[in-house]
């Protein structure tokens, strides 16, 4: 895509004005380097890794996303220390859940998309239009969704111009499907969300929903072998990112640790999780 010909100028297309979408001008350009430009062969499947569980819940102000560390190959367990909530840019994260090395070149393709918008139009993307821009980018991947290799991530960010954190879903079509105070995305998806509607409630702060989102991420490690939860003697945590007014930011680890150290002295004798 890269390749200089015609005494070393750049092709054409680099130097015609165009569409602010990075993603058109690959798909128009070089289709080849886009994730949904692979096919695999007639009646092919592949084992790959896969990614899950992706909690989102808003509070008082923002919204905030987490993700545990787990990677499935079958039975098998690929990975414990896999990241899968990314900034998307300053006001937006991505939880990816699904096949999990093309969900995070799709990823990495969305921030370029978003960077890319801004440096041409001068101006960030309304939110929405965020939302619908990475739709796009999944429904460009059906192709490989119907040949097992699905991605269905999750989409949060903060609204600038609405202030409050705002939640967003997809299907392996690109449906795009804006959530209300909490969702989740993955095998563990339905424990996940049993437990946040129990402990959800309007007007929470920051705190209040990290726990929460804690809480959910383990309940769904309890019942989903999938799903990872707090590894106490590895030390590893959630990936926890909190948005709002002043942008992206993850929650330190020390901070998460202290979360878990509580809901484990809270549950002990009592697995259920009776507060």
């Amino acid at each position: 895509m890269t390749s200089r010909h015609d005494g070393g100028r750049l092709p054409a297309a680099y130097l015609t004005s165009g569409s602010s979408s990075f993603h058109d001008f690959l798909r128009a350009h070089a289709p080849e380097v886009l994730p949904s430009g692979r096919r695999l062969p007639s009646g092919a499947s592949i084992d790959a890794p896969h990614g899950t569980t992706i909690v989102a819940i808003t509070f008082d102000g923002g919204v905030l996303m987490a993700g545990d560390r787990r990677a499935t190959m079958g039975n098998i367990i690929a990975n414990r220390e896999m990241e899968k909530v990314f900034a998307a840019d300053e006001f937006s994260t991505v939880g990816i859940a699904g096949t999990a090395g093309l969900a995070i070149e799709l990823v990495r393709l969305f921030q370029v998309e978003l960077e890319h918008y801004e440096k041409i139009e001068g101006t960030l993307m309304s939110l929405e239009g965020k939302a619908n821009r990475l739709a796009s980018m999944i429904r460009g991947n059906l192709g490989m969704a119907m040949q097992g290799l699905s991605v269905v991530p999750m989409f949060t960010g903060y609204d600038v111009d609405l202030r409050l954190g705002r939640i967003f879903s997809y299907d392996v079509t690109g449906g795009c499907y804006e959530e209300h105070d909490h969702h989740s995305v993955g095998s563990g998806s339905l424990f996940a969300r049993g437990a946040m509607k129990k402990l959800f409630r309007r007007g929470m702060t920051g705190e209040e929903a990290l726990r929460v989102a804690v809480e959910a991420l383990w309940d769904a490690a309890d019942d989903d072998s999938a799903t990872g939860g707090p590894d106490l003697g590895r030390r590893i945590w959630p990936t926890v990112a909190r948005i709002d007014t002043d942008g992206v930011r993850f929650v330190e680890d020390d901070a998460v640790a202290a979360v878990v150290d509580a809901i484990v002295a809270s549950r002990s004798g009592n697995p259920g999780g009776a507060r």
